[in-house]
């Protein structure tokens, strides 16, 4: 047996059959070194170096990031943030003092920033003390930056810097000049919201000024010009920014491949203000996106993103294939599926139901949360009376549906012909494509479907072999083919005890006490664990009472199924109760959870009681649940785990 344990723990995964175990965590979750915490974490830091080699050496096989994108200092929901340009919030302090990158910043400066951060204040104050200095901060390195090229004084450092600033603006200007125009109008106008720019005089092509009306062509790059020349420093400024951000992730990407880290980002299906006011052009004018009734979210949810225009995926040429003819919104994919993929190993998709059926509702409604309620699948909808414009998009034809059930259940549509399944897939395909030309495997593609699964979508992913989300801590045990319980699991699914939007397990279990549905959980487990029926019940009582034993079966359960693919939130590795995000809510608490400081003191305590993820002791238990077959196969591997867990408890 090997006797390193991340060897070990390898060894477990490929006797299970399990090829990914990623650990999933967001930007400002990552634990940062006292010295160069300003408040928010970020994974570029020195603290989050030292995390991450924890985490590899537990035996993960990758990271799952959130989106990466600039959030603004009134919302902090990486899933509102930009897709193109990263989060400067991310990029790390300390480097910038020292003489490797010139001395941008005064060595006092980071700890200045540190020892004034609001450490007593709530999550939104301390964001945004974190917000405003770290942009400060980096304001003030390119003043430095600046002044010392105007004096001709720069220095070794400074000169590499500079050279590979300029190669990175001259190999980024598209989305560099898109990104910083609307930076630089913001200053302008004096505020974000770009939809209230247009009544502002001497401005009035602002508000679309990338997406100009018939005839407003000259006048909107005449307006552009202008706006550079008034801000050359801000663009530049900007760019030089996101030089450094970008630096940042390459330099994790390249730490990451060292451990042998998988690290993967996220496709948010929403768009920021950057983005919709850039884009605006190839999106429907009078519908967004949101998500519909569900047993996830029983009222629906009104994002209020906008939607793609299917009528501008292709360009209207004849004689043409379609791969020959992409429109606009195929263009814009295409870019944003070679920029992610040149910066990650793998991709989840989120919400893949808004690129194959997306969930529409009436821009213009006075009641979105109604009209969200009242919507309709915009590719599924050939002849509803209270959206009779849909008719157009319709893919699905009115004898393929099953209007006996609700607009937004899985069956609406019923059947579909191998050509109505290619156009459903045009986006996906996009995406796939993409993923190929970079030399990806379609299984480091994960489809965020959770509880709801429509036909289309179903069919789409199929094709491609993709699986799907199966949450086990909402598994209904009542219901023998409910989604999420893992023995539904399919090899090519991921599974999970709880994502970023779920309450960490150990949260969870408690509730299972106090509502009293312990008991049937164990009883579940025993069954999905214990495969004889000899000594069954005396293992469901140990589930019962042993402090900490059923929260680890419940992550067993998930190296028992099928599924090759595990996915653990980081809350639900080190034990924590806290909740990282509420769907549906906007409060300051959402998205502001953080790795401990104390974490490699805490986790090791937390293991000696049982209450944080014990990996050895986890992966004997699913082991073991193959029975006596799997013990004769294994006996000296699950001996070795039982020996590693902690305290060396055997299950």
């Amino acid at each position: 047996m090997p006797e390193h344990p991340r060897q070990l723990i390898a060894s477990a995964l490929e006797a299970l059959d399990v090829r990914n175990l990623v650990l999933s965590i967001h930007d400002p979750c990552f634990p940062s070194e006292p010295e160069e915490d300003t408040g928010r974490g970020s994974p570029y830091t020195r603290g989050a170096t030292r995390f991450l080699e924890f985490i590899r050496e537990l035996g993960f096989t990758g990271i799952q990031l959130g989106p990466q994108g600039q959030t603004s200092e009134s919302n902090a929901s990486p899933y509102d943030a930009t897709l193109f340009s990263r989060n400067v919030l991310n990029i790390p302090l300390a480097p910038l003092t020292g003489e490797e990158n010139g001395g941008l910043l005064p060595a006092g400066r980071l700890e200045a920033l540190v020892s004034s951060r609001p450490v007593r204040e709530g999550p939104g104050p301390r964001y945004r003390y974190a917000f405003r200095a770290q942009r400060a901060a980096l304001d003030e390195a390119w003043e430095v930056l600046q002044r010392a090229r105007g004096q001709g004084a720069l220095r070794p450092g400074m000169r590499e810097q500079v050279r590979r600033f300029e190669d990175f603006a001259r190999e980024n200007q598209d989305w560099l000049l898109r990104d910083a125009l609307f930076e630089a109008l913001c200053v302008e106008h004096g505020q974000r919201d770009w939809r209230q720019w247009a009544g502002r005089e001497g401005a009035a092509h602002d508000a679309r000024l990338l997406a100009p009306l018939p005839g407003e062509d000259g006048a909107c790059e005449a307006r552009i010009k202008a706006v550079r020349a008034k801000h050359a420093a801000l663009f530049e400024r900007y760019a030089f920014h996101q030089f450094l951000v970008h630096g940042a992730h390459g330099q994790l990407r390249e730490r990451a491949a060292r451990g042998g880290l998988k690290l993967y980002g996220d496709l948010q299906i929403g768009f920021s203000l950057e983005d919709a006011w850039a884009w605006q052009g190839l999106f429907l004018r009078t519908y967004l996106m949101g998500a519909p009734p569900s047993r996830t979210n029983p009222e629906g949810q009104p994002w209020n993103y906008p939607v793609l225009d299917p009528s501008r995926f292709f360009a209207p040429r004849e004689g043409l294939s379609p791969e020959h003819r992409a429109g606009p919104v195929l263009r814009f994919m295409e870019a944003r599926m070679d920029k992610m993929l040149g910066e990650y190993d793998g991709l989840r998709i989120d919400h893949p139901h808004g690129l194959v059926c997306p969930w529409v509702y009436r821009a213009d409604a006075p009641d979105p949360l109604r009209a969200v309620q009242g919507g309709a699948r915009l590719l599924d909808s050939p002849a509803l009376p209270d959206h009779p414009e849909l008719a157009r998009y319709a893919i699905a034809t009115a004898a393929q549906l099953d209007v006996s059930v609700p607009r937004h259940a899985d069956g609406w549509v019923r059947t579909l012909t191998p050509e109505q399944v290619r156009q459903y897939s045009v986006l996906i395909d996009t995406i796939v494509t993409s993923a190929r030309r970079h030399g990806r495997h379609l299984t480091d593609l994960l489809g965020e479907v959770l509880s709801t699964q429509p036909y289309p979508l179903q069919r789409v992913l199929a094709q491609y072999g993709m699986g799907r989300f199966r949450v086990t801590q909402k598994a209904n045990l009542k219901e023998p083919a409910d989604v999420y319980r893992s023995e539904n699991a399919a090899p090519e699914d991921w599974v999970m005890v709880g994502t970023h939007d779920t309450p960490p397990l150990w949260r969870v279990a408690a509730g299972w006490r106090e509502m009293g549905t312990f008991r049937e959980q164990a009883d579940y487990l025993a069954w999905r664990l214990h495969p004889e029926a000899e000594g069954r019940e005396d293992f469901a009582r140990r589930l019962r009472e042993e402090p900490g034993l059923l929260e680890q079966a419940k992550f067993a359960d998930l190296f028992a199924s099928r599924a090759q693919n595990v996915s653990i939130f980081f809350a639900d590795l080190l034990g924590m109760t806290e909740v990282y995000n509420v769907p549906g809510t906007v409060n300051e608490e959402n998205w502001s959870l953080r790795v401990p400081a104390d974490y490699a003191r805490a986790y090791p305590e937390k293991l000696g009681r049982g209450a944080a993820l014990d990996l050895p002791r986890v992966l004997a238990l699913a082991l073991r649940a193959g029975g006596a077959p799997a013990r004769a196969r294994h006996p000296s591997l699950i001996d070795a785990l039982e020996q590693r867990a902690s305290g060396g408890r055997r299950p």
